[in-house]
């Protein structure tokens, strides 16, 4: 009903979601490197569901997320609580539909989106994986580290990518009655 209530998915929409859910679900098979007790850096994983988001709106960048992060549960399960689930796998994919809260500024809503991304990754590392800190670290602390040593590097390339991607030709494209 969330997603329903006041909405309009057109045959368009619902087309390109599924688009933007298989191109995110590739592109996050790609990593720059991945950590040892989970979490990667990616070429871009994120950028179908900010431009998704962009274009849409976050009410179906939320739902998109959301599939996207099971997705990537099932292909590479690392879990040890429901809670951690949800906090590390659809929580930081649907993160990305702030973007949509943000017209005409992409690279902020991109920034936000990426902080929330590592908040949920963070309060993760802290509760669920707070064994893994060296002796003598406190939890938080440990957490901060690990997961900004991860989500920073993938939000830049990420900034990175975007500022290169003729945006606005993206959307009209995805946009366009015609395709």
């Amino acid at each position: 009903m969330f997603f329903a209530n006041n909405s309009h998915f057109s045959a368009k929409m619902i087309s390109r979601t599924a688009l933007v859910i298989a191109m995110t679900s590739v592109i996050n098979q790609i990593h720059v490197f991945m950590m040892p007790q989970g979490g990667e850096v990616s070429l871009g994983t994120m950028i179908p569901l900010i431009l998704l988001s962009y274009c849409f709106g976050w009410r179906i960048t939320l739902l998109a997320g959301f599939i996207c992060g099971i997705i990537a549960l099932m292909i590479n399960p690392f879990f040890y609580h429901p809670v951690q689930v949800l906090l590390d796998y659809p929580l930081p994919y649907m993160a990305m539909a702030l973007v949509g809260l943000f017209k005409q500024r992409i690279f902020l809503g991109t920034t936000v989106a990426y902080a929330l991304k590592y908040v949920f990754h963070v309060i993760s590392g802290a509760v669920f994986f707070a064994s893994y800190a060296p002796e003598g670290t406190p939890a938080f602390l440990y957490s901060v580290i690990y997961n900004g040593s991860f989500v920073v590097p993938d939000w830049l390339i990420c900034c990175l990518i975007i500022h290169f991607l003729p945006i606005e030709r993206i959307i009209n494209a995805m946009r366009d009655e015609s395709l």
